[in-house]
């Protein structure tokens, strides 16, 4: 089995905030990737960039996709970060990227599209999202996929109990949005405690993005 890093482009109009970034075009909108979720809610975070947040918020507003939201704290001049929760009538891709044994690494806004980078356990994973894609119209485009060795390949440098902590993760949901599984319960099922779950966790996700770069900056023009 062969790990992938694939990064994709889907457009479609009620794919989730998609009418908020077109009423404002200014805006960049850039997941979060540090930020926990609720499992039992449909609230996430993002990292916003936009040149008039008031013409932003008012998107968000009319934004049928958007059920609440809040900017949580402003960064720096025309950039925050937002607690958004989505109202259930949009297209959530995140469930289907996990159905598809996929976790997030990145996600933001290229005008009305949204560019995904995703890891999968393997290539073939990508054909349950493709069908999804054609089944709803959306657009959808893979801009480059990279294959690894497998999580159980000590190339990728992590450590027994990263790789364990992964795996544990990824079967119980943690990596699903909205979570079905909380970090309480991954060390739970790991026999350890939550704080340390949670730092096997960002290690190895650490590990996982930093062999993919050096992998990257290898290959060949």
């Amino acid at each position: 089995m062969t790990d992938i890093k694939a990064d994709i482009r889907v457009e479609h109009p009620d794919i989730v905030c998609t009418k908020s970034v077109m009423y404002d075009q200014s805006s960049k909108v850039m997941s979060v990737s540090e930020a926990g979720t609720d499992p039992t809610s449909r609230t996430f975070y993002y990292y916003i960039e936009s040149s008039d947040f008031h013409r932003l918020e008012e998107g968000l507003r009319k934004d049928n996709t958007v059920a609440e939201f809040e900017r949580v704290i402003e960064t720096r001049d025309q950039e925050a970060i937002y607690c958004v929760e989505y109202s259930g009538e949009g297209i959530l891709l995140s469930p289907v990227i996990s159905d598809a044994n996929g976790v997030i690494l990145d996600k933001e806004n290229n005008g009305s599209a949204w560019l995904f980078t995703i890891w999968l356990t393997e290539r073939a994973d990508l054909h349950h999202i493709w069908d999804y894609a054609q089944e709803n119209d959306i657009d959808i485009e893979l801009l480059r996929v990279n294959e690894y060795a497998s999580l159980g390949n000590t190339d990728t440098g992590l450590t027994d109990s990263q790789r364990e902590a992964l795996l544990v993760a990824l079967e119980t949901g943690y990596f699903e949005e909205p979570r079905s599984a909380t970090l309480d319960e991954v060390a739970a099922e790991l026999d350890i405690s939550q704080p340390a779950a949670g730092g096997l966790l960002r290690r190895g996700v650490r590990r996982l993005i930093i062999s993919s770069l050096l992998a990257e900056s290898k290959a060949p023009e």
